[in-house]
This record gives structure tokens, C-alpha cells and sequence, in this order.
């Protein structure tokens, strides 16, 4: 039988789209060495582009060409985020049962992101638009060289980067919905509650980690440089969603209280 080396592996090391949202059952076995490649390996059409592509404005989501630049944005963030954790499963040893749970879970939020980028790619079809059609940026995958240890990882993706997408989710739906798409609304809705419990997969794993420590500070501690708390609030931050996956009142109070001026969290 397949092994999860074997599976994470070909989602990371094979180019095309298909191999990325692939789905085989397989065996986990002995943790296997693995070297952290520069980039994932992607088709063509898919490679990073250093091409800078503005975000359209909120009052033009209305138009066909801008709906389709955001949802291949949100797509963009979905495979950057599938191949981080088929990375996470190949880098972290598995050696005790706590391992392998943690691992299990990883494989569980990928599951649901591939579900998600599907969502996203058949939605930007039906507009008449391609994966690919505009240029991928690499901002996700630039921090997975830094996050050495387990913790650095849940600390980036699900505390931060997954935890923005609580807000980020909410606030596009209500957008979308506002211009009568209900369909591209029901979408960010899916991935919402998906979201919620990556968050608390997350929060559940560091809670075990921090020891004696504050997990707020924990944390803080665990997110590398130049990264801030900042970034896992996004555009009309909603402390009571982040509070409900979360479960912790103190890290929420924090969260609440914590400002460094990222220009995301300003805006209205």
C-alpha cells in the first residue's frame, strides 16, 4: 500500500493539479528523512509568479473579472496551504502515538483545503475563468523554511494565517451576498466552519505543548519574525468566531488588545 511519504510527497514534488487534490488511502508507517524542496514543484501554469496583482475593491466584486481575480486569490491560498501541510507531514518526526495523532490531524485540515480549492476552481469555471489566469504569489510558502518545530507550524498556519480566514471568510460572504452571489457566498460559508475547527486543531496541540507557559505568550514566542499576531486578525476582525475556535478568554483578550498598525486590520 501507499505510504504517507509517498502521498504527502507526490502532492508536493509533482507539478500538475490533479496530484495536488489527490486522494488515496495509505499506510503511515516509520517516519522517513525528508529535505524541504525551495518551492513545490507545480505545472507551468501554476509556478510562482513575482507579478504583484492587486486585490480588486469590494465595491467591484460585483464584476465578473474582479470576482474571479479574488477567488483566485482564496484558490491560491488553498493550494499554498495544501502543500505547506503535505510539507508538515514529511519534516516533523512521528515516533510516539502523540505524533501520529497530530499528523492525522494535519491530514484532516488537507483533506478539507483540497475540498476547498475544488470549491474554489469549479466557482471560477462556471465565470469562465481557468486556474492560472492570473499570476501566484508564494507569501505562505516563503515562511515554511522558518518553522523548524511543530509548534512554529501551528503558530503560522492555524493560529495565524488560518485564524485571519475567520474574518476574511465572513467578510467576503457578506460582500458577495450583498451583490445577490449567493453561490460564491455559500462557498466562503463552507470554508468557515472548516476554518473554525483548523483554528481549534490548532489551539487544542499548543495547549498541550506550552507546559507551564501563558499560550498567548507561547505563541508569541513560536511565531517567527517578521510575522505578528496582526496577521491573524483580517478585515473586520470578529473576536466572538475567533473566541468560539479558540476556547481560550485569555488569548482572545490579548489578541483584542494587540495593535502594531498592520494595515490589514485598519482597514473598514
Amino acid at each position: 500500500m501507499t505510504s504517507y511519504f509517498d502521498f504527502a510527497q507526490k502532492i508536493l514534488l509533482a507539478g500538475s493539479l490533479e496530484d495536488k487534490i489527490t486522494d488515496i488511502e495509505f499506510e503511515w508507517g516509520p517516519w522517513k528523512n525528508f529535505h524541504l524542496p525551495q518551492v513545490p514543484v507545480r505545472s507551468d501554469r501554476l509556478k510562482f509568479s513575482d507579478d504583484q496583482l492587486k486585490f480588486p475593491k469590494s465595491n467591484r466584486l460585483n464584476e465578473n473579472d474582479k470576482k474571479a481575480m479574488a477567488l483566485h486569490s482564496f484558490a491560491n491560498h488553498e493550494l499554498l496551504a495544501i502543500e505547506m501541510m503535505a510539507a508538515a507531514m514529511l519534516i516533523y518526526p512521528h515516533h510516539s502515538d502523540d505524533d501520529l495523532r497530530f499528523k492525522k490531524g494535519i491530514l484532516s485540515a488537507l483533506k478539507d483545503e483540497q475540498k476547498h480549492l475544488s470549491l474554489y476552481i469549479k466557482r471560477l469555471n462556471e465565470l469562465g475563468y481557468e486556474f492560472g489566469d492570473f499570476p501566484l504569489n508564494d507569501f505562505f510558502w516563503r515562511q515554511m523554511d522558518k518553522l523548524k518545530t511543530p509548534a512554529q507550524y501551528l503558530a503560522v498556519m492555524s493560529l495565524t494565517f488560518e485564524a485571519a480566514n475567520l474574518d476574511f471568510a465572513q467578510h467576503y460572504a457578506k460582500i458577495f451576498r450583498s451583490f445577490g452571489d449567493e453561490e460564491t457566498a455559500k462557498v466562503l460559508d463552507i470554508v468557515l466552519e472548516d476554518e473554525i475547527s483548523h483554528v481549534a486543531f490548532g489551539a487544542h496541540w499548543m495547549k498541550r505543548w506550552k507546559m507551564d507557559k501563558n499560550l498567548w505568550d507561547y505563541y508569541q514566542a513560536s511565531l517567527p519574525w517578521p510575522l505578528t499576531p496582526a496577521r491573524s486578525k483580517g478585515i473586520g476582525f470578529d473576536p466572538v468566531v475567533h473566541r468560539r475556535a479558540m476556547n481560550d478568554e485569555g488569548f482572545i483578550s490579548s489578541l483584542v488588545d494587540f495593535d502594531d498598525q498592520f494595515k490589514i486590520t485598519k482597514r473598514v
